[in-house]
């Protein structure tokens, strides 16, 4: 599939039709690593106030986690929430969020599924086919396969469907594991060895923690603005 966000607005929200679309993504993602030597890696995440939905990226250097650069922007919601088709959501305004980037990360950690989705095609993995980016998939919750619990600082394989999708990583011994996957041009082994190394001490990786702290000071800001 070449780079083109247009697959990210679906002409139909019947589920055949978005299947389809998801079927292609997952034809056309790689998980092997096709990338070079990592500089820059960004974090996204989205939140939600009333009908409106902020999508941020941070941008931050892969060795100190320092952050380098960072904009959002705010979208009217135009799909519904309907589980498994995330992507259709959240996607677009994410990519609008990254053109808006002064640079371009090597990598981007999204909050969210990446092939381990039960079509394969889970937010990682789409906007990484679409924009061509190496992305990483970081998830709170399993949503499709089955990992033993890890002990703290272990991970666990993901499998479904007889073929590992992810792993199960317990960062902090406070807090339940998360969800580590390839997106897109990132292998098995490569998406925890780097989310590994961006890890602070928290429950989540810098790059989708900050960002997951910006979209919420972004929607705390529009509250007061309208208040």
């Amino acid at each position: 599939m070449k780079p083109n966000a247009g697959s990210l607005e679906p002409k139909s929200n019947s589920p055949e039709f978005l299947k389809g679309i998801q079927a292609e993504v997952a034809a056309s993602v790689s998980t092997e690593d096709e990338f070079g030597n990592l500089k820059t890696i960004a974090g996204s995440d989205c939140a939600f106030l009333g009908d409106r939905i902020i999508c941020g990226v941070v941008i931050l250097d892969y060795q100190t986690m320092d952050v380098i650069e960072r904009t959002h922007v705010v979208r009217e919601i135009d799909f519904p929430y309907i589980p498994t088709y995330l992507t259709f959501r959240e996607g677009k305004p994410v990519v609008d969020a990254l053109s808006g980037l002064k640079g371009k990360p090597d990598l981007l950690m999204v909050d969210g599924c990446g092939i381990n989705h039960p079509r394969k095609a889970g937010l990682a993995t789409h906007i990484g086919v679409v924009t061509d980016m190496p992305t990483i998939g970081i998830a709170k919750k399993i949503l499709c396969g089955e990992a033993e619990r890890p002990d703290v600082g272990e991970a666990n394989p993901l499998l479904f469907e007889g073929q590992q999708v992810g792993w199960l990583l317990r960062t902090n011994k406070r807090c339940n594991p998360i969800v580590v996957a390839p997106g897109h041009r990132v292998s098995l082994n490569t998406c925890l060895e780097v989310t590994r190394k961006c890890l602070r001490g928290y429950k989540l990786p810098e790059p989708t923690r900050l960002a997951h702290m910006y979209v919420n000071d972004v929607k705390k800001e529009l509250v007061k603005n309208y208040s």
